[in-house]
């Protein structure tokens, strides 16, 4: 079979026409090699691929024209029988009731021709909030600061931060990702950049919460703590060698002290988290024992099954395994504390989280999903006006034939681990849920393909578990997007993500308050790109000029874009410009969630991150210039809560 009608099969468009008008043609050996780190994907005779059930009236599925009937189906799921039936036309009229969740499709015609396929049955739409209007606070933990932290902002934090929010009238606290990353990679502190999606850094936790820690197991503890305080920075290697030691220290100290009722809690969560958490404990250990990536290590340990992993988890590494259990253990059941005060609080979302859009290709999750994940392929962007020789971020994805194999329960756990903890979740790059650009390792960003993956099935999986765990989902669907793509998503019930800086006209002027749709999550900017003070005061243009990186904007376009932000603020009776004149005018728009960044509230110039540097500029490392019991002195609270009146809750004074 050659190349082109492979790719056919398995989804891959190898020409395109990029956003700077220009057809791009996959180089053979580039789409080879595309195609040879992508699964086998299922061709299907009787259905055209995943089967998607919504919990409707009358559902109803259309069949392929093939095979002879009687059709007889049977769907199957945890190994019982759910519903069966035999159908003599070409589409299947479902039972009401079937049970929303994960199943296998069996169909069989006349002549005895059998097919399974995997099937979905979702809820109508995703879970879409039961309020009018809020708001939220963003904030990068890692760069939070507070006189008893230890030099990283932790989930005791994030509770003072709950109680500061509610204060300020807020409906919830927006995090960065909180991914677990490689502890012992300083320079990978990207939350975008994880190891894994399934679990937390442990980075986060508070030492000096935990029940059996004590100050006299790290007796400096302490004094390294305070020098970890100070600064501008997060100093991860240093941060990260103290927090690991007091961890272990307190593990040892819960090995040998905890209460029997602690002792139960734990054995719980191991049992409640099986399988998925002891084998990211085992890979935890091995990746210490072993130098390189995973593909490295003996072949025995690449891809090991149940048997191989029960004797390491038994053998003299048992306890190094228990304490990674415990550090998980530990940091759920902190991050679910902050979320237990916020909805205690009162708060109509409490925690919004962001989820990565891959992992790291040597991490957990793509070592655990070798056939769900392709290690060799990197999601990335093609050329556009920014990034005229595209982009590779160096995130490996899911590809659609390893989750149809799997029926999506990678898809779903993946959302789980992140819904588990919060009212909202935004997915970065949403528009991976419909085809994710692939670069193949050892190309340059150019030279790769766009790949199609099971939208429906994929919306289908979000919709299930957003209406599970009671999770408003929002997607990153900023940029240019497929014809129709948005209007399926609203179909959904999945949330639009509207930043204002980019909310313009082709004459560049900013939008009017009516071109805001309801069920999205407005902000003013993101991580990725300059705070208000920054932007008014050019100082990201300056900042990037000094780095040799083009900003796309000069200083004449700068001060235009300025002129409008006056015009519409005018147009909307607002005679102010500074960032409460700003977060007035979104807080009148009809989205029902607005993110204020607290580097704005208090005037920080620097943004979070630059894309596309690494060590140019201190990404993912500063921290906000204020202590965190400081910070409602430091913001002007009412002028924050006349800006923000029509939708804040506030319950402080």
């Amino acid at each position: 079979m050659d190349l082109l009608a492979q790719a056919e099969i398995k989804g891959v468009q190898s020409e395109f026409i990029d956003a700077l008008g220009k057809l791009r043609v996959t180089a053979p050996e580039a789409l080879k090699s595309i195609l040879d780190a992508l699964p086998e994907k299922r061709v299907y005779r009787f259905v055209s691929g995943p089967v998607v059930v919504r919990a409707l009236a009358n559902a109803r599925t259309e069949l392929a024209a093939t095979g002879a009937p009687p059709l007889r189906w049977k769907i199957t799921g945890n190994f019982n029988v759910i519903a069966q039936g035999e159908t003599r036309e070409p589409v299947i009229a479902w039972p009401a009731g079937l049970p929303l969740g994960y199943h296998r499709l069996t169909l069989t015609d006349a002549e005895g021709v059998t097919e399974e396929a995997p099937m979905i049955v979702a809820p109508e739409r995703a879970f879409g909030g039961d309020f009018h209007r809020g708001w939220l606070l963003a904030v990068q933990l890692y760069g939070v600061r507070s006189d008893r932290n230890w030099g990283i902002g932790d989930f005791t934090d994030l509770a003072d931060l709950v109680r500061l929010a509610r204060q300020l009238g807020a409906d919830g606290v927006g995090l960065n990702p909180l991914h677990v990353l490689f502890d012992d990679h300083p320079r990978d502190c990207s939350p975008y950049s994880p190891n894994s999606r399934l679990f937390l850094n442990p980075l986060y936790i508070d030492v000096e919460a935990i029940p059996e820690f004590s100050a006299n197991l790290v007796p400096d503890a302490a004094a390294t703590a305070a020098q970890l305080r100070e600064g501008d920075r997060v100093r991860y290697a240093d941060m990260a060698a103290l927090k690991w030691r007091g961890l272990r220290a307190a593990f040892d100290s819960f090995v040998t002290k905890a209460s029997e009722t602690r002792r139960q809690e734990f054995a719980a969560f191991r049992t409640e988290r099986a399988p998925l958490l002891s084998r990211f404990a085992c890979f935890e250990v091995l990746r210490h024992r072993f130098a390189g990536p995973w593909w490295e290590w003996p072949r025995e340990w690449q891809q090991p099954d149940e048997t191989k992993l029960a004797e390491l988890r038994s053998g003299p590494d048992r306890r190094e395994v228990e304490f990674v259990e415990f550090a998980q253990w530990t940091a759920e059941t902190q991050l679910q504390a902050a979320k237990l005060l916020a909805s205690q609080l009162g708060m109509k979302v409490g925690l919004y989280l962001d989820v990565a859009v891959g992992v790291q290709s040597n991490g957990f999750d793509a070592w655990n999903e070798q056939m769900a994940i392709s290690r060799h392929l990197a999601v990335g962007a093609p050329p556009d006006v920014l990034n005229t020789v595209g982009q590779d971020w160096g995130l490996a994805g899911f590809n659609a034939g390893g989750l149809e194999a799997q029926s999506f329960v990678p898809f779903a756990a993946m959302l789980a681990a992140s819904m588990r903890h919060a009212g909202a979740i935004r997915l970065d790059h949403v528009l991976g849920l419909k085809r994710l650009y692939l670069v193949p390792r050892g190309f340059k960003p150019d030279n790769g393909a766009y790949v199609q993956m099971p939208f429906e099935a994929l919306l289908a999986a979000v919709a299930r578990e957003s209406a599970k765990h009671k999770c408003i989902v929002i997607g990153e669907d900023l940029g240019t997007v497929p014809e129709g793509f948005r209007e399926t998503m609203q179909d959904w019930g999945i949330w639009s993500y509207l930043v204002m800086m980019f909310e313009r006209d082709e004459a560049g002027r900013f939008r009017n308050i009516d071109h805001y749709r309801p069920n999205a999550l407005v902000t003013l900017n993101t991580h990725d790109l300059c705070t208000y003070a920054g932007w008014r005061s050019f100082s990201d243009l300056k900042m990037k000029h000094s780095l040799g990186i083009d900003p796309g904007e000069n200083d004449e376009a700068r001060w235009r874009a300025l002129g409008m932000l006056d015009e519409i603020l005018r147009f909307n009776g607002i005679n102010a410009n500074d960032l409460y004149s700003v977060l007035a005018l979104l807080s009148r728009t009809p989205s029902r969630l607005l993110a204020i960044s607290l580097e704005d509230l208090l005037g920080v110039i620097d943004q979070p991150n630059i894309p596309g540097t690494i060590d140019e500029h201190p990404n993912w490392r500063q921290r906000l210039p204020v202590a965190l019991d400081r910070i409602a002195s430091r913001v002007d609270r009412a002028a924050l809560k006349a800006a923000t009146r029509e939708r804040s809750s506030a319950g402080g004074s």
